[in-house]
């Protein structure tokens, strides 16, 4: 019996593609080489493999901060580690508060309520998820003592004007660059306009040595307290043994810091290949109606490639996600079940024992951030991107999008 190509594949149509496209969770999708295997093993044969003694971290902090054009790096275990370095830079009082996005990882507000402050959520922009000066300022108040701000998916969010806002009312701006290699503001890169910026080298980042962070800054004294608090308070910049302030262990290992420089020099290849692939995928959909392509104006990095849906036009947005996944291009239906406010450990407050602390006189409730939630439930459309991908891998995540367009929008028509 013959198969119907213009069916969708979840009704039992022929599937645009069967072979998985390259992907960051195995080789296919990863740039890891001879360097990288040469640089563990002359770790391991040094016998040296912290970072305390060794020198391949040093070194990829002094690499880091150069190609930023950073006066200082830090590294650290993760990329939550790294905004956790950040906040307890800003060295919070108990309950002052933190304003932050509800689309991200959770990774960006645990540090938040680590250091025993409380997470306060603004709205975001409708065509990029990323936070809005606007409603951000409407969230300050006198115990705001930061805000952390979040690229999401590689697109710059508006740090100039965060920037701004803060330093008119005393804030320190923290940048979430985890999806954001590279990206150009301005004259200058993501990262470089807060007062720190955070990275993460976790396995789908856009390089990776499978988990660790770097921070930034051009202060000397965040500097000197992230690199403190990333090694229980100890000053080895001095010859006491002592313990200055409450603090963590978050050092990055020699390893880490071996693949992570080897994975450096290959940076600027793998955000112009995203780019390069992206820019073929927003050309050939431009047109769809109901569906907006990510917003570029030379600044997008791609972590993963977001669509926009209107669905009175394109249609469900479950069901979009559904069909491309039958069609053989994974697809991710709001990024996230919910904004980060309605998980169980801020909804329930699961923090410290039984406390709630610092969250017992806080609530978050539903419709707090209309727009992050509609974009999450309705509207918000993932798909994977990835370096590796060929033209024919695009042209293929274009006829899927295409394909699963003419049927759903068709219906909406």
């Amino acid at each position: 019996m013959s198969i119907d190509p213009a069916r969708l594949a979840r009704d039992g149509g022929a599937a645009v593609r069967t072979a998985p496209l390259p992907s960051v969770m195995d080789s296919s999708g990863r740039r890891f080489g001879d360097e990288e295997v040469k640089a563990v093993e002359g770790v391991l044969r040094s016998g040296m493999l912290s970072s305390t003694w060794g020198t391949e971290v040093p070194a990829l902090e002094h690499e880091f901060a150069a190609l930023l054009g950073a006066n200082h790096a830090v590294a650290c275990s993760s990329g939550t580690a790294a905004l956790h370095l950040a906040v307890a830079a800003v060295d919070p009082e108990p309950g002052d508060e933190i304003i932050t996005t509800p689309i991200s990882d959770m990774g960006t507000v645990i540090p938040i309520l680590m250091q025993n402050a409380v997470p306060v959520f603004a709205d975001v922009d409708q065509e990029t998820g990323n936070l809005s000066p606007a409603t951000v300022a409407a969230a300050i108040t006198p115990r705001t003592r930061a805000v952390i701000v979040v690229h999401l998916f590689g697109k710059p969010a508006p740090v100039r004007e965060l920037r701004e806002l803060c330093d008119r009312n005393g804030l320190m701006l923290i940048e979430d660059c985890a999806q954001a290699y590279l990206a150009r503001v301005g004259d200058t890169v993501a990262g470089r306009i807060g007062h720190i910026g955070c990275f993460s080298l976790q396995q789908t980042k856009h390089i990776s040595a499978g988990d660790g962070g770097l921070a930034v800054t051009d202060d000397a004294a965040l500097a000197r307290r992230m690199r403190l608090f990333s090694d229980k308070g100890w000053p080895r910049d001095t010859t006491e043994r002592t313990y200055l302030f409450l603090a963590v262990n978050y050092r990055m290992s020699e390893l880490v810091g071996a693949v992570a420089r080897a994975q450096l020099p290959r940076l600027p290849g793998v955000v112009a290949d995203r780019r390069t692939a992206a820019a073929r995928a927003t050309a050939a959909l431009s047109d769809l109606a109901g569906v907006t392509v990510p917003p570029d104006v030379g600044d997008h990095v791609y972590w993963q490639y977001p669509l926009i849906l209107d669905p009175d036009v394109a249609g469900d947005l479950q069901e979009w996600a559904a069909a491309l996944t039958a069609e053989g291009i994974p697809a991710n239906g709001g990024y996230l079940t919910g904004a980060l406010y309605s998980a169980p450990v801020l909804r329930d407050k699961v923090t410290y024992g039984r406390s709630g602390y610092p969250l017992e006189d806080v609530e978050y409730p539903v419709g707090l951030c209309p727009t992050a939630e509609d974009l999450i439930n309705r509207r918000l459309l993932v798909l994977p991107w990835n370096e590796n991908y060929t033209a024919d891998d695009v042209d293929d995540v274009v006829a899927a999008v295409r394909k699963v367009h003419a049927v759903l929008a068709g219906v909406q028509g």
